[in-house]
């Protein structure tokens, strides 16, 4: 018992902000039976997460690398040369020969076309994680708010970044022309095996027209392969290219504020495919917060209160447990003064909650999983935000 309150102790005053307060329940919400929110954050770690787009954190978390991409050469296999035998079938042979030669030609441009893409989409992901890595090591050692430099390499890595998806979706349109060469293939395929049973052969014809079907067999295996092969790299790049760009906003956020938070939280928000219950973003009414142990409490007793960095480490410290979690975002005033004053005062939670609201949706939280509500508290001495975990 002892050593529990000192750890809570040790813990409390490392989140200790002026204005900003964390009470025990930012570790241990609830250590009650029914309340699930126990096992999400009672380990929860003040620790800061030192991480943003195109960097990796210790725990293996942050923004994401580039996926790797696909390295094979599909180098058609050629096609050996048929001789006319005079018969229907050798004409037959040898227009096939034709049709096939034509479709490794064009599987050949496809491929030089492909390598080429990885090539430029490697080169277009390195840029822009230099940069995003350059912004982040200027916010490691701090920055005044909206630095202009930042600002200006923040439009560049987003100008990099619609590059990578301008590639992917070149590389989607490559897959669409191998899709075409695969029919063609088929067809090959059925009219080199229907020529056997052509009558006025001879065994020359049999004999090439055997070779002839192992290449267009092998055709047909090596466009299967390619297709499958960039079927995964548009998958995996328009995912990457996806959790960036909820990456750059976070980050354009810590820009905003001078000082650097982390990867987008809605990587850490991945819910199951059915999701989680979607709460109301704002609710009416008083709601009651007795018995409940907030995760954060942000006092506004003076202006410019700075709980953006405090906040995100708690938020995603939850997250990385309960990859499902909700929140209740809730504007605590003041129940002391007339009720002119108490008015006064729920309208300035209100706006304060809607502002640590746009904070979190900057950062990367779905804000389907934050309701808003309003109280009002006797012991409150000053306007106040909790959050809960739902």
């Amino acid at each position: 018992m002892v050593m529990s309150r000192f750890r809570f102790a040790a813990v409390a005053l490392t989140l200790l902000l002026p204005a900003c307060a964390f009470t025990e329940e930012t570790l241990w919400p609830s250590l009650e039976a029914e309340d699930p929110a126990a096992s999400a954050a009672e380990t929860t770690s003040p620790e800061v997460a030192r991480t943003g787009p195109g960097q990796m954190s210790p725990e293996g978390e942050g923004a994401t690398a580039q996926p790797p991409l696909g390295t094979t050469d599909f180098t058609p296999p050629g096609v050996t040369p048929a001789r006319s035998t005079g018969t229907f079938v050798g004409q037959k042979v040898i227009e096939l020969q034709g049709e096939l030669v034509k479709l490794q030609t064009s599987i050949a441009d496809q491929n030089a076309s492909l390598q080429d893409l990885r090539v430029k989409i490697v080169e277009d992901s390195q840029r822009y994680h230099d940069t995003v890595g350059a912004i982040n090591a200027r916010l490691q050692v701090g920055t005044t708010p909206g630095n202009p430099i930042l600002v200006q390499q923040f439009n560049s890595a987003q100008a990099d970044l619609d590059r990578i998806a301008t590639d992917v979706a070149e590389l989607n349109q490559l897959a669409t022309g191998v899709s075409s060469a695969s029919t063609l293939s088929a067809y090959l395929s059925e009219s080199t095996r229907a020529a056997f049973g052509l009558s006025g052969a001879v065994d020359e014809d049999h004999q090439q027209l055997a070779v002839l079907e192992d290449e267009v067999n092998r055709t047909v295996v090596l466009i299967d392969r390619l297709l499958k092969e960039i079927a995964e790299d548009v998958r995996r790049q328009t995912n990457y290219v996806a959790t960036e760009r909820s990456n750059l906003n976070a980050l354009s956020a810590a820009i905003k504020s001078g000082e650097i938070y982390g990867a987008s939280l809605v990587n850490r928000a991945i819910a199951s495919v059915a999701g989680p219950p979607t709460p109301q973003v704002a609710s009416t009414g008083q709601v009651s917060i007795s018995g409940r142990r907030p995760l954060v409490v942000i006092r506004f007793d003076k202006a410019n209160v700075q709980y953006q960095e405090a906040m995100y480490n708690v938020v995603s410290r939850v997250l990385e447990r309960r990859p499902d979690a909700t929140f209740d975002l809730v504007a605590v005033a003041p129940a002391s003064g007339g009720a002119a004053q108490v008015a006064l005062n729920t309208t300035k939670s209100r706006r304060h909650a809607e502002n640590v609201l746009r904070s979190l949706v900057e950062m990367g939280l779905p804000p389907g999983r934050v309701a808003v509500a309003g109280t009002t508290s006797a012991t409150a001495l000053t306007n106040e935000v909790h959050l809960y975990l739902r």
